[in-house]
């Protein structure tokens, strides 16, 4: 196999895309299934596929795992060329961020809960590198995957504000096979915690029945924390079931009125774990 063709300016890659039907696919390496997912996700609707890798750490918050994030580029780039991809663009911070940087992305309305609240000023980060990414390509698609669903909804709801000509696709959530949804972070979990990390999973989806069945939301929220915390997982960020469209707040007390998505994250020892279900 030849070696994964990387680019890591602005003016390289807008000279690489250039008349092409592009699909991007925006990563921060420590590559995956679920990332080389999006990559074959990304060939059905395109004839040149670009992912991105860069670890942005705008989106890092104050005592995150911005320096310990894994990195291997090298890894990254045989997985992505093996899944499909044609072009890999890994900017360094300085491209960018360069000196003078000034802007800051933010969507309203949609990053105010949850995730948004959990670390104020990351979706802030996630839409200014994401909506540089759109523009530096000019793809005709970019894929992200649901596990951050919020994240999702974020970044189509930039691209409809500014005029983007850029379809948004989405690629469902990879899983290991007891259910754990695939992650980077997964490999800070010992032994012990990799055993407990699937009940969030399954947890979700038996609250999710719940709400399905018509019983009350706010309940079977409360429900699934205390399920959690059962289980050993160390703190519960949120539980909260949202309309899959909007992400508006369903219930609370009632049975829910459209269709849903039951979203969580929660932690083991440092390692913070999202998941998510449709009700």
């Amino acid at each position: 196999m030849s070696p994964l063709t990387t680019i890591r300016t602005v003016a390289a890659l807008r000279e690489a895309v250039a008349g092409r039907r592009v699909a991007l696919v925006p990563t921060m390496g420590a590559l995956h299934e679920g990332h080389l997912s999006l990559v074959r996700r990304a060939r059905e609707h395109a004839d040149f596929v670009v992912a991105s890798l860069f670890v942005n750490p705008a989106q890092f918050g104050p005592g995150e795992d911005f320096q310990a994030y894994p990195r291997d580029e090298a890894r990254d780039a045989d997985m992505l060329a093996a899944a499909g991809c044609d072009l890999l663009y890994a900017p360094a911070a300085g491209a960018m961020y360069p000196a003078g940087f000034s802007t800051k992305v933010s969507v309203e309305g949609l990053t105010e809960f949850m995730e948004g609240a959990v670390r104020p000023g990351h979706f802030q980060g996630v839409a200014t590198v994401v909506a540089k990414l759109l523009i530096q390509c000019a793809p005709a698609f970019a894929v992200f995957g649901e596990k951050d669903f919020q994240q999702l909804a974020v970044i189509r709801r930039l691209a409809l504000d500014l005029d983007l000509p850029v379809a948004i696709l989405a690629g469902p959530i990879v899983r290991e096979p007891d259910g754990l949804a695939l992650s980077s972070r997964n490999v800070y979990l010992t032994s012990a915690q990799r055993e407990i990390a699937p009940g969030l999973y399954e947890t979700l989806r038996d609250a999710a029945s719940q709400i399905a069945r018509g019983e009350g939301i706010a309940e079977a929220e409360a429900q699934a924390r205390r399920a959690l915390l059962n289980l050993g997982f160390d703190a519960i960020d949120y539980v909260e079931a949202r309309a899959a469209s909007d992400l508006t707040r369903l219930g609370p007390a009632g049975p829910m009125n459209k269709p849903g998505r039951l979203l969580a994250a929660a932690r083991l020892g440092r390692t913070r774990l999202l998941d998510n279900v449709p009700i």
